[in-house]
């Protein structure tokens, strides 16, 4: 990696817009001369971009805006998309921006910021940009940010017609805000500078009203949105195939074989994985958020595989998966495999437009309880256990959850909108039931002990039901079994 320039970062970007010329401490070169600087200035093409188009989900993102108005009639809503965040000394994270600022917008550079002002009836937008790198001031080859290190940006102009917001320079808003009047909101945590020019103006009663909307908006997709979750998931589904055929390579290294195979297919289809890996091979699988992977991969145990494809537009699958690493179920696995698919499959059936949101949560528990008192592991009656919670023990988790750009999807969502809700085609959601027996759990047979499984589909739900997104997995344990079969023939 290149080491010459001083990055720019929120300490000294100040220092640099007075000094654009700032050398790296222990840079090689002692400074710029007049006359290299001077070379820099001219000499280049003109590479404005005439023929943009549209983003694809253009007219979506104006409907978004244009129901975030209709909510916040004569008020000033400010969306960040967030700061490039340090990862080590000079090097940072790579960014993601904020989902409130993407769903409205569709851009995804840092430190970019939408603004809804005020007009008539109504709002006007804009979406307020850091401009193309300056050549005046040598920043575009001097800054640790400028364009000749980390490429080129739009054009406040290009940008105005990809997203079809009017779009002007961010380094000019701040001020603009402090000298705001009238009533203020913003979406906190994303953008520190921002938040400071309107600490007189804003509350956090107010803030928060503002973020509930925009996660609430985001329980309904809309076509393109739903269009996107199937991208992810057909992504996903590959990727899970690709697993599959590198398992003895695995086997020869450790579950981070499986984690960077499936890596592979994320950033080669789309933006990156939508959450870590969770690649979790034998009594790792009983880890419910296992990311360390780093465990060894054994013939005869279990592979739980929980990852997801994230699109270009930050939508994610989210699919689970509990596979033989040898190929086949031992009648054990296959015991406990079979009672969560089950459990997924009544918790799947519950899945209906005018259904409460919890129904399906319900109807899985009830499945992984019946076989729990059936097979001696918790004293019944069902109702018993259900009402004491006493399956928790085993099932841990809740069934699913919302899933669009976050992978735990509109989680600032009121209560009463979101788990004590009514489904409505359009959402969707993850059905994922699960059994874990820990290797220390010593109220379990032993040969129980440090087998984990869970199935999850990612479900839609239509006009008359639903549409099981990733049912291009083969989820019934014969069927996966010749599925994996087949990869490796």
């Amino acid at each position: 990696m290149a080491d010459e320039l001083e990055p720019a970062t929120p300490e000294n970007e100040a220092t640099e817009a007075e000094e654009p010329i700032k050398q790296r401490k222990n840079g090689l070169y002692p400074g710029v001369s007049d006359e290299l600087a001077e070379n820099m200035k001219s000499g280049w093409a003109d590479t404005e971009l005439h023929d943009l188009q549209p983003i694809a989900q253009a007219a979506e993102t104006a409907a978004r805006r244009a129901a975030l108005s209709a909510r916040f009639p004569g008020e000033r809503l400010v969306i960040p998309s967030g700061k490039l965040k340090t990862r080590s000394n000079d090097t940072e994270y790579p960014f993601r921006a904020s989902v409130e600022y993407a769903y409205l917008t569709g851009n995804q550079t840092e430190d970019g910021v939408l603004v809804l002002e005020p007009s008539g009836a109504g709002h006007e937008a804009t979406i307020y940009l850091l401009p193309r790198s300056d050549r005046e001031n040598g920043e575009f080859w001097l800054s640790g940010q400028g364009e000749l290190w980390v490429g080129r940006r739009h054009s406040l102009t290009e940008s105005a017609k990809l997203y079809g917001i009017p779009a002007a320079d961010v380094r000019e808003l701040a001020d603009k805000l402090r000298e705001a009047t009238g009533p203020v909101r913003v979406v906190r945590g994303y953008d520190a500078g921002i938040e400071a020019a309107l600490t007189d103006k804003v509350t956090g009663e107010r803030d928060e009203e503002l973020r509930v909307f925009l996660s609430e908006a985001r329980l309904v997709k809309d076509e393109f949105e739903i269009g996107e979750l199937q991208k992810a998931v057909d992504s996903t589904v590959r990727g899970f195939e690709d697993v599959v055929r590198v398992l003895d390579k695995a086997e020869a290294t450790s579950e981070r074989y499986i984690e960077g195979t499936f890596f592979l297919r994320a950033r080669v289809e789309g933006n990156d994985v939508g959450y870590g890996s969770i690649c979790a091979a034998g009594p790792h699988a009983c880890t419910l958020h296992w990311v360390r992977n780093d465990g060894p991969v054994r013939p005869g145990d279990l592979l739980l595989l929980d990852a997801g494809v994230e699109t270009h537009t930050y939508y994610t699958a989210d699919v689970t998966r509990t596979l033989p690493i040898n190929g086949t179920y031992s009648e054990i696995q296959r015991k406990i495999y079979d009672a969560v698919y089950d459990a997924q499959e009544a918790g799947i059936e519950a899945v209906k437009p005018g259904g409460k949101y919890r129904d399906f949560h319900d109807a899985a528990q009830r499945v992984l309880a019946e076989r729990l008192v059936e097979w001696g592991l918790v004293e019944g009656p069902v109702e018993r256990v259900l009402q004491l919670g006493l399956q928790r023990r085993w099932t841990l988790h809740g069934t699913g959850h919302m899933l669009g750009m976050d992978v735990h999807d509109c989680a600032a969502a009121r209560v009463e909108a979101y788990v004590d809700g009514t489904l409505e085609p359009g959402m969707v959601l993850t059905v994922e039931p699960g059994l874990y027996f820990q290797t220390d759990d010593l109220t379990v047979p032993e040969e129980y002990r440090g087998i984990g499984v869970r199935i999850e589909d990612d479900i839609l739900v239509t006009e008359d039901g639903n549409r099981n997104l990733s049912a291009a997995l083969p989820r019934r344990s014969d069927e996966v079994e010749v599925w994996m079969a087949s990869l490796k023939s």
